[in-house]
């Protein structure tokens, strides 16, 4: 999802809850913070020698003891207005990071509009090969691995 899609949504829906549902079906307790907006801003080379950059929101939520708390579209919309500054670009994808035993890092695949809630589905993060032709790997099941014996160095 790009920031401005959740931006969007959020304003389309100020009195509605905010809550968000892992991958595995299960769900983030109801009563988590957002401790971080951040830009995001990875500068790499990959496997076959190409310098590559992505950027991106990411949100980090926390789940504290205080179980009564609870965060509302309308709050989240203001959250995100303050890091105006530190996200001009409303074009970039928006990750959700969050510690459930492992620090983990999620895309977000959608949303659905439930009674009283706006709940954002993640989905689990993967790693490929960015230079399969180079490497000269076979897709695997629709992605590559540069894993493979004889694979990138």
């Amino acid at each position: 999802m790009k920031l401005s899609e959740l931006k969007s949504l959020l304003t389309e829906h100020t009195d509605r809850h905010f809550r968000i549902a892992l991958p595995d079906g299960g769900a983030v307790p109801v009563s988590f913070h957002v401790t971080e907006v951040g830009r995001v801003r990875k500068t790499f080379l990959d496997c076959g020698g190409t310098l590559r950059e992505t950027t991106t929101c990411q949100l980090q939520i926390w789940v504290g003891e205080d179980y009564d708390h609870r965060i509302e579209t309308g709050k989240m919309a203001s959250i995100l207005a303050k890091a105006k500054s530190l996200l001009p670009d409303d074009s970039i994808p928006v990750e959700i990071e969050y510690e459930d035993r492992v620090i983990s890092q999620y895309a977000i695949t959608g949303h659905e509009l439930a009674k009283e809630a706006v709940v954002l589905r993640l989905a689990h993060k993967h790693t490929e090969c960015l230079a399969p032709e180079l490497c000269g790997l076979p897709a695997i099941g629709g992605k590559s691995s540069c894993c493979a014996p004889g694979g990138c160095d």
